[in-house]
């Protein structure tokens, strides 16, 4: 479980075909620091086991699925990834619980400074826009942010200058694809209200 505060922006040093999976090796200060072999760390929103590490480096084996339904296939050498280990029963929750599994692949097609903010929209998959609703929770790329605006299976939010100084999203521009992870509740509300009408 994370919470879609970004702890530190990552880059790919490799990400390649190996004998029985991909291999995914990040460079990074911090999370390194204090993770071991089979600790989660969420990579763009995306949880992953960690299988290698040392001072610099964090390693990481992958599924084809997983990388055929994220924007890991986009990945290459010095691309920048958003980076969290998972949360601690005392750690704080500042963002929104977000579980590390990818729900879909979004493309953005606005990215524009407004003033001092910046106003990014994104295109989700038809028919996801029913987990979307204004002022409710997305995690883009990992990120916890908050929804500003819901037209069909399109959303937008507002991003203060903050989070385009910690996150990988300085270096998105429209038609770059983000992972995407709707909030659990409405995922849960779907599920339970489908049950009752069957």
């Amino acid at each position: 479980m994370f919470t879609g505060l970004i702890e530190e922006v990552g880059s790919v040093v490799t990400f390649a075909p190996a004998k029985d999976a991909w291999s995914l090796q990040l460079a990074a200060k911090l999370v390194p620091s204090d993770v071991a072999v089979g600790d989660s760390v969420a990579v763009n929103g995306c949880c992953l086991t960690v299988t290698r590490f040392d001072a610099g480096h964090l390693g990481f084996d992958l599924l084809e699925e997983t990388r055929r339904l994220t924007n890991f296939s986009e990945l290459k050498p010095g691309s920048a990834v958003n980076l969290e280990r998972s949360l601690k029963p005392e750690s704080r929750l500042g963002g929104h619980f977000v579980s590390g599994h990818i729900d879909a692949l979004g493309r953005v097609e606005i990215f524009e400074a407004r003033g001092k903010d910046h106003y990014l929209r994104v295109a989700s998959p038809a028919g996801s826009g029913r987990y979307l609703v204004s002022k409710g929770s997305i995690a883009i790329d990992g990120i916890s942010l908050t929804v500003a605006e819901v037209s069909g299976d399109s959303f937008a939010v507002w991003l203060i200058p903050h989070t385009l100084a910690a996150t990988n999203l300085r270096e998105k521009k429209t038609g770059s694809a983000v992972n995407l992870e709707f909030d659990l509740l409405a995922k849960y509300v779907e599920k339970l209200t489908a049950g009752r009408s069957a």
